[in-house]
């Protein structure tokens, strides 16, 4: 039993560790991301827990039909907007009607 809580408590350090080097430094929250490394490195499990409840980027995606999500980053959670998604040609409706105009043979 022992064993499994030291993996567990290793995979949760290492999922801390992986996730505070690969966030965009412009999202990290409170501190600079140089030292939230530090502390998740240092402090290993209670590190690990600061960075999630401190640190990371706050994840409010708000859904809306034909616009772009928002979420937090930056200081204190400042909620920023996304560029919108590029959009495939089967969701593009001039795209559709000029095809379907190609396969009648009107162009």
């Amino acid at each position: 039993m022992p064993v499994v809580i030291g993996l567990a408590l290793l995979a949760f350090w290492l999922y801390c560790l992986f996730d505070v080097i690969t966030t965009p430094e412009d999202q990290v929250r409170n501190l600079p991301k140089v030292l939230w490394v530090l502390v998740v490195v240092l402090l290993m499990t209670v590190g690990g827990l600061l960075w999630l409840l401190l640190g990371r980027p706050l994840q409010q995606q708000a859904h809306t039909p034909g616009g772009p999500a928002v979420f937090g980053g930056g200081s204190f959670g400042r909620a920023t907007r996304r560029p919108p998604a590029p959009r495939g040609p089967d969701d593009d409706p001039e795209f559709l009607r000029s095809l379907d105009r190609r396969i009648r043979g009107e162009e």
